[in-house]
């Protein structure tokens, strides 16, 4: 199965000039995680996640109103194209310890896909197979 037949096509993207503030607020509004960060002509530069709002911009003591997106958003993504098989993404998602994969083509990004609606498809317990990979940092106590 290919990853574009699960992905989440109706996207919510910011630009990365943006207050942090307004990403959060949209975040809200659409109950996202995760809001992909893209240029004017719709090319991803980044995402920016709740935890960084929370560790780079509040927990740094910066004002969400006055820090721009491009200052907090995370950098260096592993992407997938929509192409790819479900099976490849769960992996990459796995070795890079994501719980969200922008998927790109042609460099713009055109879906986003997560575990949870890994989980939700038939591929749940490969789903849980990544989260224990993205997981395998987390001391329990």
């Amino acid at each position: 199965m290919k990853i574009r037949e699960i992905m989440t096509e109706r996207l919510v993207t910011v630009s990365q000039l943006e207050p942090v503030s307004a990403a959060a607020r949209l975040m809200k509004r659409h109950n996202l995680g995760a809001l992909p960060v893209c240029d004017d002509g719709g090319r991803l530069r980044g995402i920016l996640t709740d935890r960084d709002i929370v560790t780079r911009c509040v927990a740094a003591d910066m004002d969400p109103a006055d820090t721009k997106i491009r200052e907090i958003m995370s950098r260096g993504l592993t992407t997938c194209g929509a192409d790819e098989e479900v099976d490849d993404v769960l992996h990459a998602m796995g070795a890079s310890q994501v719980r969200r994969m922008p998927i790109t083509q042609d460099g713009k990004v055109v879906g986003m896909v997560s575990l949870s609606d890994l989980a939700r498809s038939s591929f749940s317990m490969e789903a849980a197979e990544a989260l224990g990979e993205i997981s395998t940092n987390v001391t329990r106590r």
